[in-house]
């Protein structure tokens, strides 16, 4: 939807001989392409593990209570810039159980309160046994979250479920017992990175 205008703008202007403009043009069909790779992973096969649902840096790692749900969970907040894959993936092997979309601000993804603010898509997640919380959060730039998943819908861990546009953030949500295995400032790969393992029902 962005990279083909973005390249035909750069073609036209090129063949009508203004090359300042085809140029412009030209660097940001470069950078929409760059944006919207979408490179394959190799996905960890360990017991109980769970992945991290996308590429960036962890900026905070807090219990709390998910109103969804009402139970405690360790979330755990991942920012994507807008150099990052921004491609999501599930962190778990299960099926979709809910799926809601909350209109809201778009404050700056790095900023805390963006978690509860912003505008938001949450998937529940079950693999019978364990429930996880994945939200795709809005950031200051990011205006479009794209879900390609339904509720009833079987993913395999790893699994590409969506994707959000131009900088933003994404939040799991985990059992309280989970075994945590990052750390606020890692960098993490979606469907790569195990960020922990679950232990028993939840």
């Amino acid at each position: 939807m962005f990279i083909l205008p973005a390249g035909l703008m750069a073609g036209l202007f090129w063949y009508i001989k203004m090359p300042c403009v085809a140029s412009i043009f030209g660097v940001l069909f470069a950078f929409v392409t760059y944006f919207f790779r979408d490179p394959e992973r190799i996905i960890p096969t360990d017991a109980n593990v769970v992945v991290s649902p996308a590429d960036g840096k962890v900026v905070e790692i807090v219990t709390e209570k998910d109103p969804i749900l009402g139970k405690t969970f360790k979330r755990i907040s991942i920012f994507l810039s807008v150099f990052n894959v921004h491609i999501n993936r599930s962190p778990i092997e299960g099926k979709v159980e809910k799926i809601q979309y909350n209109p809201g601000k778009f404050l700056a993804a790095f900023n805390h309160k963006a978690s509860l603010d912003n505008e938001q898509n949450t998937l529940l997640i079950s693999n019978g046994k364990t429930q996880v919380l994945v939200k795709q959060i809005a950031g200051l730039i990011a205006r479009r979250l794209v879900c390609w998943v339904r509720v009833e819908d079987k993913l395999e861990l790893g699994q590409r479920f969506g994707l959000i546009r131009f900088g933003s953030r994404v939040d799991i949500f985990l059992p309280e017992n989970t075994d945590i295995r990052v750390k606020l400032g890692d960098h993490v790969q979606g469907g790569n990175s195990v960020i922990g393992f679950l232990k028993g029902e939840a």
